[in-house]
């Protein structure tokens, strides 16, 4: 059983989600999910373990050799994303038990939960797979059912903002399999290894280059980078909170991962820089989507929107890393990958709790929110540090490599411009910060829900919150298992050197 776990990996989520349609009650369906996802978790878990100990691990699909055949390839940069995406996807998943009844009728939860195992299956198995036009297949399966997600919000406005996504994704979707044909077409291969292999044979050749083009503005436009963002602030805040909370620490992080993959494993960094002048558009657009996004989020008056914007900021953080070309550089990019995914996991999921108990994410329901709903508002509280970079959180270890990197790289005014954007998320994280412990209140809480007993969030919210503030706060201390790892990646997708 051990030796299928790589195919286990995308098939336990990929199955599990049409079984649900065989349950016939909601609470039967979020108990099933919930197993499923589980077991994605222990999978990825004993998947990282095997790594870290034997090395890459190759699943050839129905006895058919690579590159003849599709290969599933797990190495350490696969297993440390899969454990994010996997345990992220059951925190979430756990919450859904009472956080979903205020967001999505009863009737519609079963084909929510159908739909939530599709994208993690669809996420997973772009993790997974070693086959190039396997990525492109899996990135259809979990972006439809990514704008299935939004659309369930009870907003009308998130059909507008699953119909963007869609739109905007189709586009990227579209130029990545433009620059896959073109691969295609200039190797004969699909397989990623076999690719990796045959591309320098192919430097200086216009259709490599050509295809390298198309495939990262593809990528760039699936991770929301600055000025490809303009998709996501409206899906963040019109979707359902536990959806946002799923999508903000996953979906994201996966696409920085493949762009780290085609970049660094497939055309190799010597071919990528020679193609076009990469690390210079990166660090641009990087620190561009930083101070532009955080500015906007300054004066956002809805915390979901904001906090989308804020995501955008960061996600030019990792850009940054991997603008800088040396391993410590990417080595800050994994890192910021894998913490973010806690930190707005954190965030969007206390913000979930929000919207359970008061149906508003404005800034207006803050007012007074720290003697409410006490725990709720902590969790948002250590979740921002986190997100400004305080030490002992995980915010602090990325930011640091980060600076590290520049310093490195002898761009000193890029290190201080990542401490001044740090600076711009002190301002918006305040903002919350004021109107939780410093102002009044607006208004009672609705009738019914003023007890002593009904203020705080329930148990299956809170919990999966906390676990991960309190894994903010413990990597944020112990840093052997992302630093170690994120080390050991950048150092072999780099040869060893910088």
């Amino acid at each position: 059983m051990l030796s299928h776990l790589p195919i286990l990996q995308v098939v336990v989520p990929l199955l599990a989600a049409p079984a649900c349609l065989l349950l016939d009650r909601s609470r039967l369906v979020w108990i099933f999910t919930v197993l499923a996802c589980g077991l994605s978790l222990l999978i990825s878990m004993l998947l990282l373990y095997q790594v870290s100990q034997h090395g890459t691990l190759s699943y050839d699909l129905g006895g058919w050799d690579a590159p003849w055949g599709i290969e599933y390839r797990i190495d350490l940069l696969s297993a440390y994303v899969m454990l994010v995406v996997s345990g992220i996807a059951t925190l979430v998943i756990v919450a859904a038990g009472t956080g979903l009844e205020r967001e999505i009728p009863l009737e519609k939860q079963t084909v929510f939960y159908v739909t939530y195992l599709l994208c993690l299956a669809g996420l997973l198995g772009i993790v997974a797979t070693g086959d190039i036009f396997n990525v492109f297949v899996f990135l259809e399966i979990s972006s439809l059912a990514t704008y299935a997600l939004i659309a369930y919000g009870r907003d009308r406005r998130a059909l507008w903002a699953a119909y963007q996504y869609l739109i905007v994704g189709t586009i990227g979707a579209t130029f990545i399999l433009i620059g896959i044909g073109f691969l295609y077409s200039l190797t004969g291969t699909l397989n990623m290894q076999d690719l990796a292999a045959r591309i320098p044979d192919s430097a200086g050749s216009r259709t490599a280059s050509t295809a390298f083009v198309f495939i990262v503005v593809g990528v760039c436009l699936k991770l929301a980078l600055f000025p490809l963002h303009l998709w996501l602030p409206n899906a963040y805040a019109y979707a359902p909170s536990l959806v946002t909370a799923f999508l903000a620490a996953t979906a994201t992080k996966v696409a920085v991962y493949l762009l780290i993959r085609l970049h660094f494993s497939v055309f190799g960094e010597q071919f990528a820089s020679s193609s076009l002048p990469l690390h210079g558009i990166l660090l641009t657009l990087g620190l561009a989507g930083v101070f532009v996004a955080s500015l906007v989020a300054i004066f956002q008056p809805d915390i979901k929107r904001l906090f989308a914007y804020s995501s955008i900021a960061q996600i030019g953080y990792m850009i940054i890393g991997i603008g800088f070309g040396t391993a410590i550089g990417l080595q800050a990019t994994l890192l910021h990958l894998f913490n973010h995914a806690l930190m707005k996991g954190a965030l969007f999921l206390a913000l979930a709790a929000v919207v359970y108990r008061l149906g508003s994410a404005d800034i207006s329901a803050f007012r007074g929110l720290g003697r409410r709903m006490p725990w709720t508002m902590a969790a948002i509280v250590i979740g921002g540090l986190s997100l400004i970079g305080m030490p002992l959180t995980v915010g602090f270890v990325s930011k640091w490599y980060l600076i590290l990197a520049a310093i490195e790289a002898g761009m000193w005014p890029v290190a201080l411009l990542v401490v001044t954007g740090s600076i711009l998320a002190v301002v918006y994280v305040w903002r919350l910060v004021e109107a939780a412990y410093f102002q009044p209140p607006e208004n009672e809480l609705p009738e019914g829900l003023d007890g002593p007993d009904r203020r705080e969030a329930p148990l299956t919210l809170l919990v999966p919150t906390w676990l991960l503030v309190l894994v903010n706060i413990y990597l944020g201390i112990d840093t052997r298992l992302t630093v170690g790892t994120s080390g050991a990646v950048a150092s072999a997708l780099l040869g060893g050197g910088q």
